[in-house]
């Protein structure tokens, strides 16, 4: 009996040795490119170094004009400042799966905004009078999460759910990304 036992445990570990290793899980690669673009900030952050300290920087593909700001690098300083943030923030909205991941909007929102003005470049004015245009994307998004939340409190008092159970009840669930985008258009 013992002599079939090891026999089969023999046969099942040659068996694994010439089975063919199984396919990535799509999850294991979409986590392992949005873990590496996590991990690459700081990279990201340096690159404003390799822009030239001139007003305007000419390469084979473009050229920028620093206007306001005379001097490239620093334009692309102020621009690193703000499109990190957003980039990490983007990457959280569509990544969450929380029931309030719709207030990363706002700053989503923000960072966009400020980003638009970086480039304008005759402004004098980047971080100034910025809640006036995000008044309206404020006045979407708080009421929203406001009204999800007391709706998951009202389903708290009438049954008995836990607080975990109905954050997984409320959280969207779309195939890809593409449907998680057109969910908001």
């Amino acid at each position: 009996m013992d002599k079939l036992k090891l026999k089969s445990k023999r046969k099942s570990e040659s068996s694994c040795k010439t089975a063919k290793p199984k396919k990535l899980n799509r999850n294991a690669v979409v986590g392992s490119i949005i873990g590496t673009l996590i991990a690459s900030t700081p990279l990201l952050w340096s690159l404003h170094e390799s822009v030239p300290t001139e007003k305007v920087w000419n390469t084979f593909l473009f050229t920028y004009d620093s206007k306001f700001w005379e001097d490239a690098q620093y334009a692309m300083w102020v621009f690193t400042g703000k499109f990190i943030p957003l980039f990490l923030l983007l990457i959280w909205f569509f990544t969450n799966r929380n029931w309030w991941y719709h207030a990363l909007l706002v700053p989503i929102v923000m960072y966009s905004f400020q980003i638009v003005l970086t480039f304008k470049g005759d402004t004098t004015h980047v971080d100034e009078f910025q809640i006036i245009y995000m008044l309206p994307i404020m006045a979407i998004v708080i009421p929203s999460i406001y009204l999800i939340r007391a709706k998951m409190f009202n389903k708290i008092n009438d049954a008995d759910k836990t607080m975990q159970e109905l954050e997984e009840e409320f959280m969207m669930k779309p195939k890809g990304l593409w449907d998680k985008v057109k969910q908001y258009f």
